[in-house]
């Protein structure tokens, strides 16, 4: 009786407060099966029904899905297997503060999905045959074993017999599709290198397969227990997972990062300081002296470009993605370490520990499937619309850097194993960093040699600087200052934390170190004001601002319309990658435009990274093939001229030709000596020559 009153008091609050909604659902019907309720307006109906919802859900549920199912509709459909999913529960619970008194509870939990299995039917409705008279009944199934009966249902007409199995009639059964997902806590809610806490959650019907790893979800469902199986029997402890009721995948950015009507004041603020750009810059990890031109890469770094969707419907990233290649002892790790902690969305990796599964995505076969393929995401998947700052790139296995190149580029993964054809998003910018391969940088090698990375995958960046640790009396002497200063702030701040008093004067003394050490923007609100520049702001360039892109780049390229024989400057992807700049700078000031000071700067930013890069150390003309190819034009041409004054000698020596021969004509050419023997020994490391004797050198045929 109880039970079809508070079914009719749902039956009253549907019409009030979902008809139209329930309409919508039965002209959609059997297609979409799902009405959406809002748990705001069950509260405005009544209170008691919202407290009933959350405290005994199941049975609450039923009623309001059985109040859908029977209810006259005016289009004529029943909507007999329709779902109701409650959704915008006002309180979110974390992972990691589930307790023992939410199982049973309904609960609203946010998290990010790294593993989903294949969708896969599940049984609702099991009918069996007794064996001995034929009799054929139904025994509903739930949780997560599989209940068999133990006798004939006499009630329904069967015979009462206890039997060990009965068949089960498989056509007959009702099934529901089903998929189980794993929701992990988002990283950058974490603090202090605490471990991510995970939750499996059963989604079934119509929000199963909806979701792929890497999306961010809020689940509202029930929290259920089941007891735990050990070898040796059961145990006294218990595993949770949930029941999914209803699915948001949270499609805009940062949602997670609260901004507050206080926060927008201080952003708006900030903004309208005089030089923000400069403080923005000033506010990147300030215990690390100088490198103000990487700190200004990483700033453009984290607003980023504006993504593109174009009418043919091919993307254009709006990531800037920025390696930093350099001598040891610079602090690279560091200022990577800084900028993810920075970031409203960061996660950072070493290379030497990541496979191409634990940075871009895999299917696997594990436990969590129960024995069934699932999809893993890694590193880049988990920092969509983020950084991912991958240290000691250059130590990755060579399998494992291949899978980059998608993931830089279109910014997605694909994955096509074991049936599974996958595309997962990876819409992250990648900050990396590469010790050279000597230990020390050399300028007169090309970089993918002496990072051991392919030319392909260095060219994908936007930004490449080289940090070399030159010996400079001035700026040593400024560096030692500084790290002095820092680790003398350090000794202070760890004796007041500890001893409760710094000494005579020392206060003073550490006001006075803070104030130099501090960044010009606190780091919470540096984070609030790139979420909120990322989530608002989409600049557009000011005709002006084309001309400059325009005007620099055919500039650059004018280099290779003079000389037939000049190399080419620079590609197409270099005005991408200033386009994006341009972009970023005007999201650092809030600005809708990009404007001539805008490409001034971002044109100063590339010129500096050209110039560091991808000038050949010969000639000292731009040659974009140094990063993109790995070798200059110049060497190129060389190389040629050796192989054809070997082809010459060959008619006169045969095939074993003189070493010292070779030299000579390459000399009488206008080669110098030392660099025909340099292109010589590079040509049999590359497998073109060998030397079969002493002072000779025949081609590998």
């Amino acid at each position: 009786m109880m039970q079809d009153l508070v079914t009719e008091k749902w039956e009253d609050f549907l019409k009030k407060y979902c008809w139209d909604r329930i309409i919508e659902l039965s002209n959609y019907y059997p297609e979409r099966r799902s009405l959406p309720v809002i748990f705001s307006d069950v509260d405005i109906y009544d209170s008691n029904l919202a407290d009933m919802l959350l405290e005994d859900p199941d049975v609450t549920i039923e009623s309001v899905t059985r109040a859908l199912r029977e209810m006259d509709i005016p289009t004529g459909v029943t909507l007999d297997g329709a779902n109701v999913r409650i959704i915008k529960l006002p309180k979110k619970v974390k992972i990691r503060d589930i307790r023992s008194n939410d199982i049973g509870k309904l609960v609203g939990i946010e998290g990010l999905v790294t593993k989903a299995t294949e969708v896969r039917p599940r049984v609702i409705e099991a009918v069996f045959e007794c064996p001995f008279c034929g009799h054929i009944f139904s025994l509903g199934q739930s949780g997560r074993q599989f209940r068999e009966p133990m006798e004939c249902e006499k009630e329904s007409g069967g015979c009462g017999r206890k039997i060990q199995r009965f068949k089960l009639l498989v056509d007959q059964c009702k099934f529901v599709n089903a998929q189980k997902v794993r929701l992990q806590e988002s990283p950058e809610e974490l603090r202090g290198g605490e471990l991510p806490q995970t939750l499996d959650v059963n989604l079934e019907d119509d929000i199963s397969g909806e979701i792929s790893p890497g999306n961010r979800i809020v689940v509202v469902g029930i929290l259920r227990s089941y007891q735990r199986m050990t070898q040796f029997g059961k145990t006294p402890f218990f595993d949770i997972y949930l029941d999914g009721n209803s699915l948001e995948v949270k499609e805009e950015e940062f949602e997670e990062i609260e901004i507050t009507e206080d926060d927008e004041q201080e952003i708006m603020a900030l903004k309208n300081q005089p030089g923000v750009y400069e403080k923005l810059v000033g506010s990147i990890a300030p215990s690390i002296y100088g490198y103000h031109e990487i700190k200004e890469a990483m700033v453009l770094q984290l607003f980023a470009g504006v993504p593109k969707d174009l009418p043919d419907g091919s993307r254009v990233r709006g990531d800037i993605h920025l390696l930093l290649v350099g001598d040891p002892g610079v602090a690279k790790s560091q200022l990577l370490t800084y900028l993810v902690k920075l970031a409203p969305r960061g996660l950072y990796t070493g290379g030497k520990t990541s496979s191409a599964a634990g940075l871009t995505a895999a299917a696997v076969r594990d436990e969590f499937g129960e024995g069934r393929w699932t999809l893993e995401a890694g590193a880049l998947v988990l920092a969509d619309k983020g950084i991912a700052a991958v240290d000691e790139i250059d130590k990755m296995r060579k399998e494992d850097r291949d899978a980059l190149h998608e993931a830089m580029e279109q910014q997605t993964v694909s994955i096509a194993k074991a049936g599974i054809m996958a595309r997962l998003n990876t819409r992250c910018a990648l900050l990396a960093a590469a010790n050279p391969l000597g230990g020390r940088f050399n300028r007169y090698d090309p970089i993918s040699k002496q990072i051991n990375m392919p030319p392909t995958l260095v060219s994908r960046f936007d930004l490449i600087y080289t940090m070399m640790d030159k010996p400079d009396e001035e700026r040593d002497t400024r560096t030692a200052e500084h790290i002095i200063k820092t680790h003398y702030a350090g000794e202070l701040l760890a004796r007041l934390k500890n001893v409760g008093k710094v000494g005579e004067g020392g206060e003073e003394r550490l006001r006075e170190q803070m104030r130099t050490m501090e960044p010009a923007v606190k780091s919470e609100l540096f984070r609030k004001y790139v979420a909120w520049s990322k989530r608002n702001i989409f600049p557009v360039m000011t005709e002006e601002a084309k001309s400059m892109f325009m005007e620099f780049y055919i500039g650059l390229r004018r280099q290779g319309y003079e000389d037939e024989e000049a190399p080419v400057p620079v590609t197409a992807r270099q005005l991408e990658a200033l386009i994006r700049l341009g972009e970023a700078s005007a999201r650092a000031q809030l600005s809708d435009k990009i404007t001539v000071d805008d490409a001034e700067r971002v044109i100063n930013v590339t010129t500096y990274c050209l110039k560091q890069v991808f000038v050949d150390p010969e000639t000292g003309k731009l040659d974009t093939d140094w990063v993109t190819v790995g070798t200059t034009k110049t060497r190129r041409d060389r190389a040629r001229s050796i192989r054809e004054i070997i082809k010459e000698l060959e008619n006169e020596y045969g095939e074993e030709v003189p070493l010292e021969e070779v030299l000579d004509l390459a000399e009488e050419e206008g080669m110098e000596r030392g660099k025909a023997e340099d292109i010589i020994e590079v040509m049999k490391r590359d497998g073109l020559l060998f030397s079969p004797g002493s002072g000779v050198i025949k081609f590998v045929r």
